[in-house]
């Protein structure tokens, strides 16, 4: 497992803490003033759930939405890959990968790696690497107490850890939303957020050209780009559009002269 890191809360969780114990000796001072006193907790609670909304946001604690400068400065790109691993279409990702010679990220659930394992270890085996997407991928994850969300995050990581000699160092929440209790569990963790500069939307929109376009429009170095192996669309020709749009994607990174690099420089 990787070390733990230091938590250091940030000045909106902060604020936020310290808004509660002050609003309550106001109140007890000059009770009159408790209107007052609940609009400021209420508007703390508010910017804390509005950061957690918000997928690229650090207001909660640090969080890669792009590679750091010492990558940029090399010119390299970032290809991540969500939700798998999946039977039907992870295979094809992986032979369309081979084919360009080109290493992505794969965020895996899992539930779905302890289901697939000969996949995943196809995977790592390929030179790719595997990082934390939680377990089960719940929809209301970010409502999620920090035990469960504990238990849930490090029983994901002791399953993908066992299918390379290098453990995940990045989780990404599930749909990127989140609340403050997640990065004192990925401190203790040893985990740091990663979210994305660049999405697809290639859950919910078949259409590749438009799916294409989120993906490449200011394409530069530096870039984190989010497609989905798991829970794919399906384009016009029932095909998952990630299987679509990877080849001109591939094609367009390649013209920019832009590296494709993994976010975990242990794997491969």
């Amino acid at each position: 497992m990787t070390p733990p890191r230091r938590w250091r809360p940030t000045p909106l969780i902060l604020t936020a803490l310290l808004i509660h114990p002050g609003a309550l000796v106001a109140v007890v001072l000059r009770p009159a003033c408790w209107p007052w006193a609940l609009v400021a907790v209420c508007l703390a609670h508010l910017a804390l759930t509005a950061a957690g909304l918000w997928p690229r946001s650090r207001l909660l604690g640090p969080n890669w939405t792009r590679l750091p400068p010492a990558a940029i400065a090399r010119g390299e790109i970032a290809l991540t890959i969500d939700d798998g691993p999946d039977p039907e279409v992870t295979p094809a990702v992986l032979d369309l990968l081979d084919r360009y010679q080109v290493r992505a990220t794969f965020f895996c659930i899992g539930e779905r790696a302890a289901a697939h394992p000969a996949l995943v270890a196809d995977i790592v085996r390929r030179g790719h690497a595997l990082e934390n997407h939680s377990y089960f991928h719940r929809h209301h994850f970010s409502l999620f107490g920090p035990a469960r969300m504990r238990d849930d995050i490090s029983r994901a990581q002791t399953t993908l850890a066992r299918f390379s000699p290098h453990p995940p160092r990045f989780f990404r929440a599930p749909a990127g939303l989140r609340n403050p209790f997640l990065e004192p569990v990925l401190a203790a963790l040893g985990l740091t957020l990663a979210s994305w500069s660049k999405r697809g939307f290639d859950t919910r929109d078949g259409r590749a050209a438009l799916v294409l376009a989120r993906l490449t429009r200011k394409l530069a170095a530096g870039d984190i780009l989010l497609l989905h192996d798991g829970n794919a669309a399906r384009d016009a020709a029932g095909q998952p559009v990630i299987l679509t749009v990877l080849p001109p994607l591939l094609d367009a990174i390649a013209r920019a002269g832009l590296t494709p690099v993994t976010l975990n420089p242990c794997q491969p």
